[in-house]
């Protein structure tokens, strides 16, 4: 049944694609030379192959395909952590190795992969598009070495050390008690609407980051912005921290440059144009989804 009007789900009531726990991270390995090359002799190993964002699968798709050390091609290694006293990495093929059509995808596949494999994959896929941004100093243009499992890149000329960067981003449902607010950018087919978002700024919470972001989008003022849950979103580097917030006022005046168009919608109309494809939602992958759907009490049908 739909949730009441007047109320917000609390945080962590629904569960968030791509947030759950999956593995030990073990990051005090990381610098044990010696551990990382007995483990990744072990033929229990099991290696996660991630070139151009692309992964191998089983036969029938809908699980990765990990294979033993001596199997993976050769590239650099990256330490992703253990589960159940196994050892898991990465490895990132050279610029040689190109993936085969067949493989894989996060953002596609995401939705109806296991939630260990997943975990496992955004993992991965952050420090992927981690190294393919950072190939050289960012103080001097030096070359680059990596170390520690993967995880810190050194500078050959001046000696800086560079870390994996995540860049923090709000996302939030606006509602005004009885109606939930969705945008859509013109570069969607029609139909697709979600929830708002936007990056934080430097020096500023998380709150203010919400309250700006609708004001420049819709031109929505609000007020209790209520945190949801979050997810790590590695498309390239972002961690999507979700909110609910009033609105008070309900005028909505577009910014043409951030989006094209945004929409008030009672959950009887979102369900009824979901149902009859007018209304198109963000996948289960994202954590939009799973605000849109704590809000309305429920599942919804179609997606991305």
């Amino acid at each position: 049944m739909p949730a009441a009007p007047d109320e917000f789900p609390p945080p962590y009531a629904v569960d968030v694609a791509m947030s759950q726990r999956s593995h030990e991270r073990i990051g005090e390995r990381r610098t044990d030379d010696t551990w990382l090359a007995e483990t990744w002799a072990d033929p229990g190993t099991r290696v996660l192959v991630l070139a151009g964002g692309r992964f191998p699968l089983t036969d029938d798709r809908d699980a990765v395909r990990w294979l033993a050390p001596a199997e993976a091609p050769e590239g650099e290694r990256l330490l992703l952590g253990e589960r159940q006293g196994v050892v898991h990495y990465a490895v990132l093929p050279t610029k040689a190795f190109r993936a085969p059509d067949d493989w894989g995808q996060l953002r596609e596949l995401g939705p109806d992969l296991a939630a260990v494999d997943r975990g496992f994959l955004v993992q991965a896929q952050a420090m992927w598009e981690w190294r393919r941004a950072h190939r050289f100093c960012g103080r001097c243009g030096g070359g680059l070495v990596a170390s520690r499992g993967g995880y810190v890149l050194q500078c050959e000329a001046c000696g800086r050390q560079h870390f994996p960067r995540t860049d923090p981003a709000v996302i939030m449902l606006v509602t005004d008690g009885e109606r939930a607010l969705l945008g859509r950018q013109a570069v969607w087919p029609e139909g697709r609407f979600s929830t708002l978002a936007g990056f934080v700024d430097p020096g500023e919470s998380l709150e203010d980051a919400v309250a700006r972001e609708v004001r420049e989008e819709a031109g929505i003022e609000v007020t209790e912005v209520t945190y949801f849950g979050n997810q790590p979103w590695p498309f390239p580097s972002s961690l999507m921290v979700g909110f609910f917030a009033r609105a008070t006022s309900t005028e909505i005046t577009i910014d043409d440059d951030e989006i094209e168009d945004a929409r008030w919608f009672t959950r009887e109309e979102m369900r009824a144009e979901t149902e009859a494809g007018q209304l198109v939602l963000p996948g289960g992958i994202s954590i939009s989804r799973s605000l849109i759907e704590a809000w309305y009490g429920g599942p919804l049908p179609g997606q991305w």
